[in-house]
């Protein structure tokens, strides 16, 4: 993007180099970078709540470098979980060896990275719907898995995104059991899904999904792809851990 010089208005994610002051509007947030010196910004983060976040910035150059762009969902209320928990709203029934592939809502956060060197380094990072932001326990009380909990709605395509609240995960999905079910969840380790932006929309990586037989038990077997895309990949900004693979029971 262009160089910015006391921009009030934020309409997309992407590159910034700031020079002097910019203001950036979220839903229910808004940011503030200010040159205070030659080589040192302030930073000023205030939600709908009026709370309120400080950071001094200094810099090496008398310009600020920042790149804003959708993150996965695993920073709020807490960094606890890595797999996230899609309640769909209008559940899927797959016929018997029938296949279908959909594309679902998934919540975002926003990173704020500073830019420098080469490197992208985590500054802030915003949750613009915080109070719909919770966790649910799938499986039992002693062994369950702990997840980012979200509603989710099925969308048409890509576009259908909400800009700076979710973006849309395609999911492939196959029946090779020799019934028909009906799939209302999704149960995913969304570390496996890198997040993906243009203008002020945000895709993931795609999900197969498979109902079949293990043992005895009817399971939803999940797995990330890859996908192909020319928009831009947004950086890493949650710790990553080692995860543990969950078997989706189907009720």
């Amino acid at each position: 993007m262009s160089d910015t010089n006391s921009e009030s208005s934020f309409s997309n994610y992407g590159i910034y180099t700031i020079k002097d002051n910019i203001e950036f509007l979220l839903p229910n947030v808004t940011i503030k970078i200010e040159k205070i010196g030659d080589h040192v910004f302030s930073y000023l983060r205030r939600d709908a709540e009026d709370n309120i976040v400080k950071k001094i910035i200094p810099t090496s150059s008398s310009e600020l470098t920042i790149e804003l762009s959708p993150i996965r969902p695993l920073n709020y209320p807490a960094r606890r979980a890595v797999h996230v928990y899609l309640d769909l709203e209008t559940p899927i029934f797959l016929s018997e060896g029938s296949a279908a592939s959909v594309f679902v809502l998934c919540p975002i956060e926003i990173g704020i990275f500073l830019v420098h060197e080469g490197h992208k380094d985590s500054l802030d990072w915003i949750d613009c719907e915080p109070l719909n932001s919770r966790f649910c326990l799938y499986g039992s009380p002693e062994s369950g898995t702990l997840c980012k909990h979200a509603s989710s709605e099925i969308v048409e395509s890509y576009d259908d995104s909400i800009p700076f609240i979710n973006g849309v995960l395609k999911i492939d999905i196959k029946n090779d059991l020799d019934k028909g079910l009906t799939i209302s969840k999704i149960v995913f380790p969304i570390t496996d899904n890198s997040v993906y932006y243009k203008n002020s929309k945000a895709i993931f990586d795609s999900l197969k999904a498979v109902l079949k037989k293990k043992l005895t038990l009817e399971i939803l077997d999940v797995n990330s792809e890859s996908i192909e895309t020319d928009w831009v990949k947004s950086p890493t900004y949650e710790r990553v851990e080692s995860i543990k693979r969950v078997d989706m029971g189907v009720d």
